[in-house]
């Protein structure tokens, strides 16, 4: 019993991030970084029914608070004089809004950062063309994306929001910091 409970705590322990993985601002310093981020809180999962990519009204779009959240990361961004070459985003409103708010450079939508949840899109076909991108440019670069694109880029499972730091080793990204602002209460 006691090495079930073991197992279950150091699992769930796991589960969450630490302050010094949340929080990761050296691993911004190289001037060759890609950031990954999670568009800002957009509560709920997934688009509902009758989603347009073309009309933010049919789609799952960011709240006050997650308006709030881009903003501030954008500031803390810019407290830190850290900037990018490059800003892509997906197509959805949520990332574009994010990508907007965070203030760090006029976004441009690359439509590999375009969801692939439930089945829309191509998983695969999307992760390639998004590396193979990241392979022919240079510079510190920021893709603002989806949940699924991150996890399949990194194998992380970002909150709304989390920035994640990586770098392209043989033709993957290799995760070098995270940092989490949550959205303001």
């Amino acid at each position: 019993m006691r090495l079930r409970l073991s197992a279950l705590v150091a699992a769930l322990c796991w589960l969450v991030p630490t302050t010094a993985l949340s929080n990761d601002w050296d691993a911004l310093k190289a001037d060759d970084a890609i950031v990954l981020m999670r568009h800002a809180l957009a509560p709920g999962g997934g688009d509902p029914s009758g989603f347009q990519v073309d009309d933010c009204a049919t789609q799952r779009n960011l709240d006050a608070r997650g308006r709030a959240q881009a903003s501030d990361i954008g500031a803390q961004f810019a407290a830190r004089d850290i900037g990018f070459d490059t800003v892509w985003t997906s197509a959805w409103c949520r990332c574009r809004d994010t990508a907007e708010l965070l203030d760090l450079g006029a976004p441009e939508v690359l439509p590999s950062l375009n969801s692939f949840f439930a089945g829309q899109g191509d998983r695969a076909g999307q992760t390639a063309a998004t590396l193979a991108t990241l392979a022919e440019t240079g510079g510190r670069r920021l893709l603002v994306t989806h949940q699924v694109n991150i996890t399949a880029l990194t194998g992380v499972f970002p909150q709304s929001g989390e920035v994640i730091v990586t770098e392209l080793k043989d033709g993957a990204l290799r995760v070098t910091g995270r940092i989490l602002i949550e959205p303001p209460k």
